[in-house]
């Protein structure tokens, strides 16, 4: 009874959201606080197990520090000596943005490049008066394909290299970027293609651009100084995490805490928190609400122990198999508790004579972090980026991101399944 209790309450919720006839922060929370009056779960056990407050805090974090960074000008001057660079042509310049967010999502984290990189998008699209959907879900497609490829890019990674000892920083490097490289030069060129013919170069407005200066949009106070430092200290931080074990969020929480203090006499803490995107905090809380019943009715375990039951222990199909289902699922629920489910079910296929698991390792790795592509509520940077836009008036729904994501994955997938069977499996088949 608690089951479908929960398995419908979710069904309900994912189908409103989707609808987006009501706000999806509050049906989200809607549905969480359905779960608790249902008795599916204690607030307790919301609270400390099913609620990802690293990923809370990190989120807000990271918002503090881009709101109080927005007011420097810092990313104007950023938007338009880029924009300049390319002498304003909207293909190189969907080109360039596609590079930089890959290239920073792999080493730092996707959430954290989509939170830096929106507000210079959306800035350089309005000046040029150029479509921002392509350049959005370009941004995004890039930060889920670009943070595969390392250990901190995306959380389903440092999840699995904390459960695989012998996995590194080098390791997801060497086994993940190559084949991450191949999805992510095919998707761009597949985009590219796409949009070109809407990416329409405007030679009033690029001349308009390219008499402009960049300096003039700088705000030459203390506070400026001050942000780009933090800022910096923060992306070292990261860039650092493997080596000095200091936590990602702790890494931005301090960060953001001492910015306020800082400029605490230029902007006043009130007004940068008005700044914070409340809705998709709370959209996250009640996300992982709705999953959490999912994992405390057992929904989730069995999914994952069905997949296990299906591939009859065989490795070549496990890890197929794995690859697929993560990824398609990702795309339905967090990827974050279908790997932490996934974990303990893989760590057990040794009691059946598997002792080589890496393939079904970087199967899962794949599956969860490329799956985010599938649809707006895939990947925690899709949230993030929706809802950056939503607050100038460009709007991602649901369905038209599904039109480009879900071609995006069975890509993806592809791909990955032809680079999973050649460089891991083959060996196993003959």
């Amino acid at each position: 009874m608690i089951t479908g209790i929960a398995l419908l309450i979710f069904v309900i919720s994912y189908g409103l959201i989707m609808s987006e006839k009501i706000n999806r922060a509050l049906v989200a929370i809607s549905g969480g606080v359905l779960l608790l009056l249902t008795n599916v779960y204690e607030w307790e056990d919301a609270f400390t197990h099913y609620i990802d407050w690293n990923t809370i805090a990190l989120l807000f974090a990271m918002m503090v520090l881009v709101a109080i960074t927005r007011k420097t000008g810092i990313f104007e001057y950023i938007a338009i000596r880029f924009a300049q660079l390319v002498k304003g042509r909207p293909v190189p310049l969907l080109a360039g943005t596609a590079v930089l967010t890959a290239f920073g999502s792999a080493l730092l984290d996707n959430v954290t490049t989509v939170l830096l990189f929106v507000p210079i998008l959306l800035t350089l699209t309005k000046q040029l008066q150029l479509p921002a959907f392509p350049y959005l879900i370009t941004t995004i497609f890039s930060a889920n394909i670009g943070g595969t490829a390392t250990l901190i890019g995306d959380p389903p990674n440092i999840m699995i290299g904390q459960a695989v000892s012998h996995f590194t920083f080098v390791s997801f490097i060497v086994h993940l970027a190559p084949v991450v490289v191949v999805i992510f030069g095919f998707t761009l060129l597949g985009l590219i293609v796409l949009f070109r013919k809407k990416l329409v170069y405007q030679p009033e407005k690029v001349k308009l651009l390219m008499d402009l200066r960049a300096s003039e949009y700088l705000k030459r106070t203390p506070m400026l100084y001050q942000s780009v430092s933090v800022l910096g200290l923060t992306m070292a931080g990261f860039l650092m995490h493997p080596f000095i074990h200091v936590e990602l969020t702790t890494i931005a929480v301090c960060a953001a805490v001492l910015l306020l203090l800082l400029t605490d006499n230029e902007v006043a803490s009130e007004k940068v928190f008005q700044e914070v995107e409340w809705i998709t905090l709370f959209f996250f809380i009640g996300l992982f609400m709705l999953v959490g019943g999912l994992e405390q009715v057992g929904i989730i375990d069995e999914v994952a122990r069905g997949l296990m039951w299906v591939s009859g222990g065989d490795l070549p199909v496990t890890s197929l198999l794995v690859l697929w289902s993560a990824g398609l699922l990702s795309g339905i629920i967090d990827n974050i508790p279908f790997v932490a489910a996934m974990i303990p079910v893989i760590e057990e296929l040794k009691g059946y004579g598997m002792m080589n698991l890496d393939p079904v390792w970087w199967s899962l790795a794949l599956g969860a972090c490329l799956g985010g592509n599938g649809t707006l509520l895939g990947a925690s940077a899709n949230v993030v980026v929706a809802g950056l836009a939503a607050r100038e008036k460009e709007e991602i729904s649901f369905f038209h991101f599904l039109i480009y994501g879900i071609p995006v994955l069975f890509f993806s997938l592809l791909i990955a399944t032809i680079y999973i069977y050649f460089r891991y499996l083959v060996a196993f088949l003959s």
